[in-house]
């Protein structure tokens, strides 16, 4: 078995080549699937060492980006020991960016951050109408639902999006997030959200702590 410590760690340095040498390694022993699932956790505390670094400034977006696909590369390593992804799932989040805005580097990294850490994420896009949302809640059914946006205007477009979900009987135990530029406790409480975020790794504990 390989050291987990070492492997959190190295997640945390973003030491692409020493995580995936390791991994690589891992598989080739035939591993367990309750081995590989330890594997895949210690992954994940080290994308939690990426957050905390990136709360402290010494981390920055490019670095949440690549931390984000080097954990799909990981999990893509590991997928053939993980017993046909039949590992349980932390949560389903519909995520977008609501209508009027066409910003999706801030979702693009909590979609990445998200699924390093368990969940199930169904991405709408951008430009995203309340109508869209309200219909892939109905399908979906998820726990949780994500919100982005980076304008101000935005902020008007969360609101209509949770009175559609609320119009469509939607809105009662699913956990909604806004997160961008623009918003605040006080913006949060005027729309109607559960919580909101500026910080992609904060709104990930979030939503694991609903989970």
């Amino acid at each position: 078995m390989l050291d987990l410590k070492t492997l959190t760690d190295a997640v945390g340095d973003l030491d692409e080549g020493t995580v995936l040498d390791m991994l690589n390694e891992f598989v080739s022993t035939n591993p367990s699937e309750e081995e590989a699932q330890k594997v895949v956790t210690a992954c994940q505390q080290g994308m939690a060492l990426v957050g905390d670094l990136f709360d402290k400034g010494e981390y920055f977006v490019g670095d949440l980006i690549f931390a984000g696909e080097l954990l799909t590369g990981a999990i893509d390593v590991l997928k053939p020991v993980m017993g046909g992804g039949s590992t349980a799932k932390a949560g389903v989040i519909v995520l977008g960016t609501v209508q009027g805005d066409l910003h999706d580097i801030g979702k693009n990294i909590f979609k990445s951050m998200s699924e390093a850490a368990g969940f199930e994420v169904h991405d709408i896009g951008i430009d995203v109408p309340a109508r869209v949302f309200a219909d892939k809640v109905k399908a979906i059914k998820p726990q949780i639902v994500g919100m982005s946006g980076v304008l101000t205007l935005a902020l008007d477009a969360m609101k209509d999006t949770v009175e559609v979900l609320k119009e469509a009987g939607l809105r009662d135990g699913v956990k909604i997030i806004i997160g961008g530029n623009p918003v605040t406790k006080e913006a949060c409480e005027h729309i109607g959200t559960d919580a909101f975020t500026t910080n992609a790794a904060e709104g990930v504990k979030i939503c694991q702590g609903w989970a």
